[in-house]
């Protein structure tokens, strides 16, 4: 089917240096492919951070070279692009045959720093894959992708990122009319989902399933190796690190939206900003996506929807596990009954950091799961409230600017009743030999002051997209780039709008 298409000229420019161990390795899970040409491709963002740390060319790039290579009407010396096969289960119903729509992967890199690294096209147009879609993006989606991920970079959640976005000079048809189009470039420790197993999995190759999972502990678990059972340490390493992810989204409050095995990878970095959003105030049951009716990936959950995204993992890994099937069941199943603990001491470290606590004692589960008690039903602005609360920590030592700030943090609150019968105990509890100044330091530099306000990143969006301003974008980034630091002009940048105006905000795929 490749074969029909067009070559796509060829560049040496750019500091490209590819070593493309997927496409050679992995051959059956992906199709060769070409991105689609576009007429007339305009560079809006080059990230010239992430430029530097693959090793690019990031002054050459940043022009009309980074448009033509980025919208895919040029394709970098060394680059084998393809769309990457795989299957997955989407709000709990099965695919068979899903795999990259409107992706590309056009090779791997290996930073300055010694990893490798995948880059990819997102909004390239049709392949296989496409399933009837156009295969394009629109500049909106591909704008808060690229904000969403750098904001989850600064707050140093693992992340795929954006290295660059790019108008293509086209509209795209979507539900609300026509859209001027867009391509992303995403970088990525890998783009291997659980949904890859499950294709392979489904296929009964079980010599293919090896060499799957074999190059999965090279690429990114080398030490598990030597294990006694790799391909079990594979699972439990992988169920570690989304345990680790998943509570770094709940303890700041990001809601994924679309927590689909194919949007599940095994490397653990966050992958697919589709219907997402950070969460205003705070209730377990919020869910911003449009699509998500149920509220199957809501709030409160994620951390049992990834155990589930795990199961199936575990199935598709089974065989790998143990000959004898009843033997392969019950060690996947120490792995995910091992899964709650896991994420429960991950997100009560964090949650530690975040309320000033030093150490560790019995009750610190529950003086954490008291102070969001505390925000149940009362509008809480959830990062705020633990910023807020760091300033009052900050001023214990002065009365009255202890109770300053004590009124500001009561102000988020309809009724701080709750939050009055908690402070006491958290104040008892924060007491240790650092100063109210270190302990306030310690927790501001856990606490983000800024996120990405959904109404803020609607505003960049829509000024890049109707207008073509990129300054509320480029003013957006630069805010949520230092998200711990106060910054000149971020006042507007902190506080959500008011219930009234964002009570059916909802977010979309972009597709």
């Amino acid at each position: 089917m490749n074969s029909t298409l067009p070559a796509t000229p060829q560049t040496s420019a750019g500091g490209f240096t590819f070593d493309n161990s997927f496409a050679r390795e992995l051959d059956g899970v992906y199709v060769p492919w070409q991105a689609a040409t576009v007429p007339a491709p305009r560079l809006l963002k080059l990230n010239l951070g992430l430029a530097q740390e693959l090793g690019l060319d990031g002054t050459a790039l940043n022009g009309e070279l980074g448009a033509e290579v980025f919208s895919g009407n040029l394709l970098p010396l060394g680059a084998t692009p393809l769309a990457q096969a795989y299957a997955g289960h989407q709000f709990g119903g099965y695919s068979p045959r899903l795999g990259d729509g409107r992706a590309l992967l056009l090779g791997e890199v290996i930073d300055i720093h010694g990893q490798r690294r995948d880059i990819a096209f997102k909004g390239s147009g049709r392949t296989p894959f496409s399933r009837g879609g156009d295969g394009k993006a629109a500049i909106g989606p591909v704008l808060r992708e690229y904000l969403i991920g750098e904001a989850m970079h600064a707050l140093g959640l693992p992340t795929t990122r954006a290295l660059a976005a790019v108008a293509t000079g086209e509209n795209i048809l979507r539900d609300n009319g026509p859209l001027p189009g867009a391509v992303l470039t995403r970088v990525a420790a890998s783009h291997i989902r659980v949904g890859t197993f499950q294709l392979v999995a489904a296929r009964e190759d079980l010599a293919m399933l090896r060499r799957l999972a074999d190059y999965v502990i090279q690429r990114h678990y080398p030490a598990l190796k030597e294990q006694a059972n790799p391909y079990l340490a594979l699972f439990g390493a992988v169920a570690e690190r989304q345990a680790a992810l998943i509570a770094g989204w709940m303890t700041v409050g990001f809601i994924h939206g679309v927590m689909n095995t194919d949007n599940m990878t095994l490397s653990g970095e966050t992958i697919d900003y589709g219907p997402c959003a950070f969460m205003d105030r705070f209730d377990a049951a919020t869910v911003y996506s449009s699509i998500d009716e149920n509220g199957r990936y809501a709030y409160g959950n994620q951390p049992m929807i990834a155990n589930w995204n795990l199961a199936r993992l575990a199935e598709a890994m089974l065989p790998l596990f143990a000959e004898n099937t009843d033997t392969a069941v019950s060690l996947a199943m120490d792995v995910l009954n091992a899964f709650p603990q896991h994420y429960q001491t991950h997100w009560l470290n964090r949650m530690r950091s975040k309320l000033g606590m030093s150490g560790s004692q019995p009750d610190d589960m529950t003086l954490a799961n008291d102070f969001l008690g505390s925000m149940n039903g009362q509008a809480v602005d959830y990062t705020q409230a633990f910023r807020c609360l760091g300033e009052v920590a900050k001023n214990s030592g002065n009365a009255e600017s202890h109770d300053q700030a004590l009124t500001t943090l009561r102000a988020l609150y309809v009724d701080s009743t709750v939050l009055n019968a908690w402070l006491p105990r958290w104040q008892q509890r924060v007491q240790d030999d650092r100063t109210a100044s270190e302990r306030a330091a310690a927790m501001h530099a856990v606490n983000p002051l800024y996120i990405p306000r959904n109404h803020k990143v609607e505003e960049a969006l829509t000024a890049a997209s109707e207008h073509r301003d990129m300054q509320p974008f480029e003013q957006l980034l630069k805010i949520i780039q230092q998200p711990f630091v106060e910054q000149a002009g971020g006042q507007d940048y902190v506080l959500p709008l008011s219930m009234a105006a964002s009570a059916n905000y909802k977010t979309f795929c972009g597709t």
